[in-house]
């Protein structure tokens, strides 16, 4: 299954990452099923986050309140491994609920897509996602402060 999200998002979430060397940056996916049309940061509030990520549930509430009012949808969220690979880690796993949503993994210089699935009883289980740019190969060079992006 192909996951698209625009050049400019992926180069937003690769910048984004590179900038926080020792802590794990994350933020949501809005959009349709496979189609991410906005990437929004939201402050990683875990309290190990150079090796963990939580969002801050304030920015989830007001996400799916917007949802609620006719704006775009969670479909999932986006963070990044500063000193590895950009594939679900252990933690990810043991972290995962089941639940279909989109996990955008950046590490490396990369940015891969998974997708959390049912395993059992069990949490933990991801299926790999192709990620594709809808509009075009991303730069990587481009430097943005939006926060947006369709």
């Amino acid at each position: 299954m192909t996951v698209t999200i625009s050049s400019e998002a992926l180069d937003f979430l690769l910048i984004t990452a590179a900038a926080s060397a020792d802590r794990e940056v994350c933020g949501l996916l809005l959009g349709e099923e496979n189609r991410i049309s906005a990437v929004v940061p939201c402050a990683n509030v875990s309290p190990e986050p150079w090796h963990r990520f939580e969002i801050d549930p304030a920015a989830l509430i007001a996400a799916h309140r917007s949802a609620r009012g006719g704006g775009p949808a969670v479909i999932g969220h986006y963070h990044s491994h500063p000193n590895g690979l950009a594939a679900p880690s252990p933690r990810d796993a043991a972290d995962a609920a089941p639940d279909g949503t989109i996990w955008l993994i950046i590490g490396g210089g990369a940015v891969t897509a998974w997708r959390a699935v049912a395993a059992g009883r069990r949490h933990g289980r991801f299926d790999p996602l192709t990620l594709a740019c809808a509009d075009g190969p991303p730069t990587s060079k481009r430097e943005t402060s939006s926060r947006d992006f369709a």
